[in-house]
């Protein structure tokens, strides 16, 4: 297997982490948006260094793209250690009321004017999505991109809230080389840096052991074959060629990546509560290759 160890951390992420230092005193509730389907992932881990005692409330976005039980055991595990989770689901609209309720009664506390809600997560989990269903209305400029929102941004969304929307953070160092694959695999990290081929063959690893039926079932193919094969398959059932009529695995890969991001391939979770063993422990004990 080849490890592939991801380190991207902007300059503009430091900015980040002194914008919400100095809002803190403003703020009633932060809100950490975590990607429902690697909420551990994209889990921040220096938080509690960096907003202090601030209640936190965690919303588990893209819930309608994660599987459904691996989710529900996400919220049980969180809430076990002391953690609200909320699973939010922008196509249906699901888990806005849970969250509302959380509002309101913050709005007890905060009787004499808005609540004022901090709004924080690594790059692309969904931020300005939350923050624009919140409002109603598309008040937060969205993109696939990380990092796009560069700058703190106020939204009054009524006159009982209003929200700080922050640009994406990462943190300097990913310790576990698992969690840096599994942000690069769910759009976190800065397209430009990554192999696509070497990536998609290890979400083909995973996929093949833990959804193997989503593969058969989009790319009509055995789930027998090596990923390399898998990549050749998709290739010619697609017509990917580059000059010479040779394959266009790259092509390939970066479809095979993509359609995993927007839930073509189906209801997908890249990692369990307290998982022990598996591709990512492999992954996180091995040297780069």
């Amino acid at each position: 297997m080849i490890v592939i160890n991801i380190q991207w951390y902007p300059g503009h992420m430091v900015k980040t982490k002194k914008i919400i230092r100095e809002n803190l005193k403003l703020i009633d509730i932060v809100f950490e948006v975590a990607d429902a389907r690697a909420p551990l992932s994209t889990h921040l881990p220096d938080i509690d260094s960096l907003i202090g005692n601030k209640d936190v409330i965690m919303i588990l976005s893209k819930a309608d793209l994660a599987d459904k039980e691996i989710t529900d055991l996400w919220i049980k595990y969180f809430k076990e250690q002391g953690i609200r989770a909320i699973a939010v689901d922008m196509l249906r609209k699901s888990g806005f009321k849970k969250l509302q309720g959380v509002i309101r009664n913050f709005k007890k506390k905060t009787i004499l004017r808005a609540t004022r809600c901090m709004v924080i997560g690594a790059p692309n989990v969904g931020k300005s999505s939350l923050i624009n269903q919140m409002a109603g209305r598309k008040s937060a400029r969205i993109a696939n991109t990380p990092g796009v929102t560069r700058s703190k941004m106020w939204l009054k969304v009524d006159e009982g809230l209003e929200l700080l929307d922050t640009p994406g953070i990462l943190w300097p160092k990913f310790e576990d080389k698992a969690t840096g694959i599994k942000l690069a695999l769910l759009g976190c990290i800065k397209q430009e840096i990554l192999n696509f081929e070497q990536l998609s063959a290890i979400l083909l690893e995973y996929l093949l052991k833990h959804y193997p039926q989503n593969l058969e079932s989009r790319y009509k193919i055995g789930s027998d074959l090596a990923s390399t094969e898998i990549l050749e398959q998709i290739a010619q059932n697609r017509g990917f060629l580059v000059s010479g009529g040779v394959l266009d695995l790259e092509r390939s890969a970066k479809t095979l990546i993509t359609e995993f991001r927007q839930g073509i391939l189906g209801k997908i979770s890249l990692e369990k509560p307290e998982e022990k063993g598996g591709l990512w422990t492999e992954i996180s004990n091995q040297d780069n290759v």
